[in-house]
């Protein structure tokens, strides 16, 4: 029994033995490389650039009050269609107490110039209709009476402007009504009835009351790689890509290169500028990010491949395949096209039935789906 263990024990030693010496050996046997086979096939192949920026009004104009004040009242939201001239907002005049109190004292002086040129006409008008002095003696009292009625209507004026910004003269374009200055959608209202608001002048760009903007005329503005700017031209096609819209697309025509780059981390972009074709029924909101695809150059339905499986000598001066021929491969050089840098047109070389060596295959697609 015991001779019977000890040889079986050895039996079972010399099993694992041959075993690990078999495993060993068939790891180190190379296995053969197998390769995909991709054909050439009829596409179109599209050469083009692309430009990062957004869409925007071409016309978007801040309006701003001419007078200072507290925000009265409000008309408008952001949303709004307005046409020229539409009220926005009204303005309540906060006076400032020195201009008051010049305004009220020229008044009052203008108001006592006219009494005093009133009592001299009416003195001297009788001595005129007597003959007693001349008509050109009488007439310089009535040019005075006059000149002293328009003096206190201007100080009135003045007064009223100063104190509530309307003029007597032209109640109808009071500037304490601020109107838009031009037809479109009010984008942005920034403040709020209650606020206070600063006149624009030649020292300060004055309180925003609302942003107006022409939404039937957008405009794409990007930036351009110096790269690829001197490959573009003026009227070129642009493709727009909208990030928050994936199913549409707009049309667009180039109208504008810079003519100087800005250095931005390290490169130089160039400023383009595409006008924004509109379709019956498409609308688009001011700042969308988009992606403008410019086409540089297109051929259709050529016999392509993909570039992955050709091979450039060093000099870049000739490229090649390698053509399935029963079970090995044979070199054969091509004339290659344009390039979209994925697949790349074959102008000679091989034909639509041609088998070429594509990538090596993982041991997953050898092994095939479901084993």
């Amino acid at each position: 029994m015991k001779k019977f263990i000890k040889y079986f024990l050895i039996l079972i030693a010399v099993l694992l033995f041959v075993g690990t010496i078999g495993f060993l050996v068939s790891k180190s046997i190379d296995k053969p490389v197998e390769f995909m086979i991709e054909k050439p096939q009829k596409r179109d192949i599209v050469k083009k650039t692309v430009a990062n920026g957004s869409v925007i009004p071409r016309k978007e104009i801040e309006i701003k009050p001419v007078v200072s004040g507290i925000v009265r009242e409000l008309y408008v939201e952001a949303g709004d269609e307005v046409k020229k001239g539409d009220v926005l907002a009204k303005i309540q005049i906060v006076p400032d107490m020195l201009s008051l109190a010049n305004a009220e004292n020229r008044v009052r002086t203008a108001t006592i110039n006219l009494q005093n040129a009133q009592l001299n006409h009416d003195r001297n008008k009788p001595l005129r209709d007597k003959g007693v002095i001349a008509e050109a003696e009488y007439q310089t009292f009535d040019i005075a009476l006059q000149n002293a009625k328009a003096e206190l209507a201007a100080a009135q004026d003045n007064l009223g402007v100063v104190r509530d910004g309307i003029s007597r003269s032209s109640a109808s374009s009071s500037n304490t009504l601020v109107r838009s200055t031009i037809d479109g959608m009010v984008l942005d209202v920034p403040i709020k009835e209650g606020n206070s608001v600063i006149e624009r002048n030649n020292f300060n760009e004055g309180t925003t009351i609302a942003t107006v903007a022409d939404m039937t005329d957008l405009i794409f503005e990007g930036d351009l790689d110096e790269s690829e700017v001197g490959k573009v031209r003026l009227g070129m096609p642009i493709v727009l890509t909208i990030g928050a819209i994936d199913s549409t697309r707009w049309d667009a025509e180039l109208e504008y290169i810079a003519p100087k780059g800005v250095e931005d981390q390290g490169s130089i972009q160039f400023k383009i500028r595409a006008a924004v074709k509109l379709k019956e029924g498409q609308e688009l909101r001011a700042g969308y990010s988009a992606n403008a695809d410019i086409v540089l150059d297109e051929q259709k339905q050529v016999l392509s491949v993909p570039e992955s499986v050709i091979n450039f000598s060093p000099k870049g001066d000739s490229a090649f395949v390698d053509v399935k021929n029963g079970e090995g491969w044979n070199r054969t050089y091509i004339r290659t096209g344009l390039s979209d840098g994925i697949h790349i047109a074959v102008v000679d070389g091989i034909s639509a039935d041609t088998e070429l060596k594509g990538a090596m295959k993982l041991e997953e697609e050898k092994k095939g789906p479901g084993r």
